[in-house]
């Protein structure tokens, strides 16, 4: 792709599709759609044609124009979705041999390299990553851009959906817009307080051990949770969450990194 084309980014995630529009090499929108759905791709003789048509659907929702060839740079953690829209006819898919970091290793999702390669790229080595998506994430890389290593725990909702599934008589809640009180005398409300208290003590533990190591580092926030999980610590730690930095679209800054070295 030339540097003034328009392209666009795909990373597949756990739960849904994320996209990035962009034109002249810069990102200019992003957003989220569900993952589409097997049987309807599948059913269809001509995938290729499918495929376009529910792209075409999707920008069209965005008002964007899905221009003839129009390239699709594919990141993806779901290998069902991954076989679908690989049906695309102008497609590249990211793999972790063309990000230009080191001591990478064969079970690193390609989310977590991207959202280290953008975020260095764009902030600065060292780097620490959280993703707060389906999965929390901890993801560290040196001033050598060489991973480090990091962490995965069950996010947000996953945990308080694990407690419905899991009991018999524990209810179902939602996130708490407000932090909740730490000792709760509502099940519903412990539930809340004790999802939520650990995780942020967790995101504590692991920013300031980084630190340790690497003080000066920057520290970067994405994932779908991250407004309310970055509420939440700040309530509970002003100070330490002065220096996270709100980033939603670290992983196509890595998309567009990747996208400049095949440029180049």
């Amino acid at each position: 792709m030339s540097e003034n084309q328009k392209w666009l980014a795909l990373m597949i995630g756990n739960s849904r599709l994320h996209f990035g529009y962009f034109a002249d090499a810069i990102l200019q929108k992003t957003w989220d759609t569900n993952h589409l759905q097997q049987k309807e791709i599948k059913s269809n003789i001509n995938e290729e044609k499918a495929i376009e048509k529910s792209l075409k659907g999707i920008l069209e929702a965005k008002n964007i124009n899905l221009n003839h060839g129009m390239p699709l740079l594919i990141a993806s953690v779901v290998p069902e979705q991954t076989l679908l829209w690989q049906t695309y006819p102008d497609f590249d898919l990211i793999t972790l041999d063309k990000l230009p970091l080191q001591g990478l290793y064969l079970t690193l999702g390609i989310d977590r390299a991207l959202a280290v390669l953008g975020a260095g790229t764009n902030l600065g080595w060292p780097i620490l990553v959280i993703d707060a998506g389906t999965a929390i994430t901890f993801t560290g890389a040196d001033a050598k851009k060489q991973i480090v290593g990091g962490a995965i725990l069950p996010g947000l909702r996953l945990q308080l959906s694990s407690l419905v599934r899991g009991t018999a008589m524990l209810p179902s809640t939602d996130i708490p817009v407000v932090l909740p009180t730490r000792w709760a005398k509502q099940t519903a409300t412990a539930i809340q307080s004790g999802v939520i208290y650990t995780i942020l003590a967790g995101m504590k533990n692991y920013v300031v051990s980084w630190l340790e190591e690497f003080p000066d580092s920057k520290i970067a926030l994405t994932g779908g949770d991250r407004p309310i999980l970055l509420s939440h610590f700040t309530t509970l730690f002003p100070e330490l969450a002065a220096i996270v930095i709100d980033t939603p679209d670290v992983i196509f800054w890595g998309m567009a990194r990747v996208a400049n070295i095949q440029l180049n």
